[in-house]
């Protein structure tokens, strides 16, 4: 079941979810809006490779905005940092971001139970986009877990301090 904006809130208020920063203004009916920051990533070269560290270029965006260009992947991450032991946390976008044609992750808005850190944005778009620092990006909602479970333990991406590349290039080293 997916937690209700008044369940989230009381979860924050007894420690079972943690958003900071928090801004109880943020709440939704069933969700939280989560802020963009003002970096960005891409990759430098126009070939991925799975099986290696794929370089990166950083940007900032000013206040004044930068555009985004169509059919190229920039990275992202929220002002906030989340975390819960309790909760399975999912990421969407905003319907107002959508219907700009500006997506925010491409395969990863599913949470671990157990994820403690700043969440990557997978940003893409349909047409040039201007976007700007610290708007509501995106929303974080909640699903409850039924059974035993284990918390997330992976150390690629657990307690991230800014945009997390992929680092799929670790699966291939452990054999």
């Amino acid at each position: 079941m997916i937690l209700s904006g008044r369940e989230i809130k009381r979860a924050i208020a007894d420690g079972e979810i943690i958003i900071t920063p928090y801004d109880e203004k943020k709440i939704n009916p069933n969700s939280v809006n989560l802020t963009l920051s003002d970096e960005l990533m891409y990759y430098k070269d126009d070939t991925l490779d799975m099986k290696k560290l794929n370089e990166t270029v950083s940007l900032k965006i000013p206040e004044s905005g930068i555009i985004l260009e169509p059919n190229k992947l920039y990275l992202g991450r929220t002002n906030e940092f989340t975390s819960t032991d309790y909760y399975v946390p999912m990421l969407e976008g905003r319907s107002s971001t959508g219907r700009l044609g500006l997506f925010i992750h491409v395969t990863a808005g599913f949470g671990d139970v157990g994820f403690k850190g700043f969440w990557t944005l997978e940003m893409f778009c349909i047409e040039p986009i201007k976007i700007y620092p610290n708007v509501d990006i995106c929303q974080i909602y909640y699903h409850t877990i039924k059974g035993d479970y284990d918390l997330y333990k992976s150390g690629k991406y657990q307690n991230n301090t800014g945009i997390q590349p992929s680092l799929m290039y670790k699966d291939f080293l452990q054999g």
